[in-house]
């Protein structure tokens, strides 16, 4: 079914065939023609009269010149300033008034060539982004009194039960409420092998149905699905500039003004300085527009920049621009967030102590009924130990942000959190041994007291991540230090910063504490990033140099952060810094080998050595190794 659906969504005749390709590699075409051109003249120079073959070569030149000499004149009016596009035409223009057209024409051809690989490159982060949009479903079949009906998946709303077929992509996200099946997220988490989705368990949007059958309830409206918040992500991405990027660009205007200025005087100044014949001194002015031109340097980042930002999001990593993919390789200290980031966020009950005159069980009821109402993941932990109960109806329910909450429940109040929320109130004294014993395991005590003072404690257990321990390890070893920042007590703390390999602690921290810390951090080592996941992590991953949110985090923390490591893998931000080193590796050594080369090459001209071919080869040349070594990033 899936097949007959792509055949017909792809199937086009020739002729828009033919048209699509043009539209889509018109300036490689052009390119090439004008290469052949220039070629074939050159060949046939011998049997041509001078003026045919300055003909052709005028032919080759407005064929492959054309789409940047109007690239050049539209943003040069636009900006109200000139551009190097502009500067290689006037060049090529120049070589050719002289009477040197092949020399002319070749630099048209290697430029446009140049240009046609930097804008394959943007087309490719372009196709990258269309690849995404183009496998999420036009329709969706939804269950409705036991009948079957095909609708469009943008009509789709929360609570549709939708059918979803073997070989079917998911519509919409929702939780699977039928059946079993293998599921491929590639597009979506960067997996590379299907991943087995039962009863209860979310599956996403634009994600493929292998083998079974399933039966999803949606929960989450189209515009907000993980599939769209991805394609917007990378959207932003492309349209942001890195830093070096922008200071390139402002570079550039002020730069080309200064050769044309340097190229007007040296058609003039060495022939009464140095005695150069007039033919010379033109042609000096000619190569030295040519080779001070400064294409290999505007060409040095942004390609590479396109090819990273699309690297990292076929393995979910996703950027939101070219300035927190650089700053993510400078960074000197990156604090981690504890639940949900370290450890999996999915803490479990392990013990519950009460006062002599309560029930376990009614005790366990009633706070159960409480952090019903919560989304933080040590209250479900606590609703999923109750199991299913017929519930209280908490009133007056007021949330304390970093300490706890409150509320009444029949005549009694009641307070749930940590130890310090409770200063002012009595009776943790039978308590007390066993809470530091149990802070001294490593576990998480949660609090609670009715009108008569301490009722009862919690204990649970939230387990550290497999790949915690390596990444923490690999940081390190990258010269980043991991500093850990938690709301959870210094025993807790200390008994997950020990397991997963972390020096650096803070303990009970509330959501303006971690901010002061970044601060602090800072300070102290400079560029500074976070990763956390929940709603208290939001200002913290503001205030960071490069705040970096899991991919199953809440929205709040995805919104706030630059970087978004899908699937809430933590291998993704070890990978994510190599990736920035890389880039800023080929950006810097992109940058030294172009302005190395303008160096020479004017060198060169001025001692008379250069020719005006030589200097076109080393100058495009130069371009287009910048932009091929670029490329590989794409890998």
């Amino acid at each position: 079914m899936e097949q007959v659906n792509i055949q017909s969504n792809t199937y086009t005749t020739p002729t828009s065939f033919w048209w699509n390709t043009l539209k889509r590699h018109g300036e490689l075409i052009a390119a090439l023609m004008s290469g052949i051109l220039i070629a074939l003249t050159w060949f046939m120079e011998g049997s041509l009269t001078s003026s045919t073959a300055s003909t052709l070569y005028i032919i080759a030149f407005i064929v492959g010149g054309f789409a940047k000499a109007k690239e050049g004149i539209v943003d040069s009016i636009a900006d109200k300033d000139v551009n190097v596009e502009l500067l290689m035409i006037i060049a090529a223009v120049g070589a050719g008034s002289i009477g040197y057209w092949t020399e002319g024409a070749i630099l048209i051809f290697i430029f446009a060539l140049s240009g046609a690989l930097e804008t394959y490159t943007l087309n490719k982060s372009e196709r990258e982004l269309e690849s995404l949009m183009e496998i999420q479903p036009e329709t969706a079949t939804i269950l409705e009194n036991d009948s079957e009906r095909t609708v469009s998946a943008s009509t789709l709303s929360i609570g549709d039960l939708l059918l979803i077929r073997p070989g079917e992509r998911v519509p919409a996200d929702g939780i699977i409420i039928k059946g079993q099946t293998s599921v491929d997220q590639s597009a979506i988490t960067g997996e590379s092998l299907p991943v087995t989705k039962q009863i209860d368990e979310e599956v996403y949007a634009g994600t493929l149905n292998i083998s079974g059958h399933l039966t999803v309830k949606m929960t989450k409206r189209s515009e907000d699905t993980v599939f769209q918040k991805i394609i917007a992500l990378v959207q932003e991405a492309q349209d942001q500039k890195a830093p070096s990027q922008l200071f390139i660009e402002k570079l550039e205007g002020w730069y080309v003004k200064s050769v044309l200025l340097i190229a007007a005087l040296l058609m003039v100044l060495p022939h009464y300085a140095l005695g150069w014949t007039w033919d010379e001194t033109i042609y000096r002015a000619m190569v030295f527009l040519v080779v001070a031109s400064p294409c290999a340097l505007v060409a040095s980042i942004m390609p590479a920049t396109l090819s990273a930002i699309s690297a990292g999001a076929r393995t979910g990593i996703l950027f939101k621009g070219g300035v927190h993919l650089e700053q993510l390789g400078t960074m000197k200290a990156i604090a981690l967030d504890k639940t949900g980031t370290l450890t999996e966020g999915s803490p479990v009950v392990t013990d519950v102590f009460t006062r002599d005159d309560i029930k376990k069980e009614s005790f366990i009821k009633s706070i159960a009924s409480i952090e019903r109402q919560s989304t933080h993941p040590l209250g479900k932990a606590i609703v999923n130990y109750a199991g299913n109960l017929d519930w209280y109806e908490p009133d007056q329910m007021m949330d304390h942000s970093g300490w706890g909450v409150e509320a009444k429940l029949a005549e009694t109040t009641w307070r749930v959190g940590k130890l310090e929320f409770f200063s002012d109130v009595n009776g943790f004294n039978p308590f007390k041994e066993q809470y530091e014993l149990l802070q001294r395991s490593g576990k998480t005590i949660v609090l609670a007291s009715d009108n008569n003072g301490i009722a009862g404690m919690i204990a649970l257990k939230d387990k550290v991540r497999v790949e915690s321990h390596a990444m923490v390890k690999a940081l390190q070893k990258r010269g980043i230090e991991p500093v850990m920042l938690t709301g959870d007590s210094e025993q807790t703390a200390k008994a997950i910063a020990e397991e997963v390999g972390i020096k650096t602690y803070y303990a009970n921290c509330l959501p303006e504490d971690k901010v002061k810390r970044i601060k602090e951090l800072k300070v102290q080592y400079g560029t500074v990033g976070m990763i956390g996941d929940g709603i208290n992590d939001a200002p913290a991953l503001a205030v960071s140099d490069v705040g970096i949110a899991m991919g199953q985090g809440t929205d709040v923390a995805l919104e706030s952060a630059d970087v978004v490591l899908m699937k809430n893998d933590l291998g993704k931000l070890t990978r994510a810094v190599s990736l920035s080193n890389r880039l800023n590796l080929i950006v810097k050594q992109n940058v030294v080998f172009s302005i190395s080369i303008i160096l020479i090459l004017i060198a060169s001209n001025f001692f008379q050595f250069l020719t005006l071919p030589l200097g076109v080869i080393g100058h495009e040349g130069s371009t287009i190794l910048v932009i091929l070594n670029g490329l590989r990033l794409l890998k």
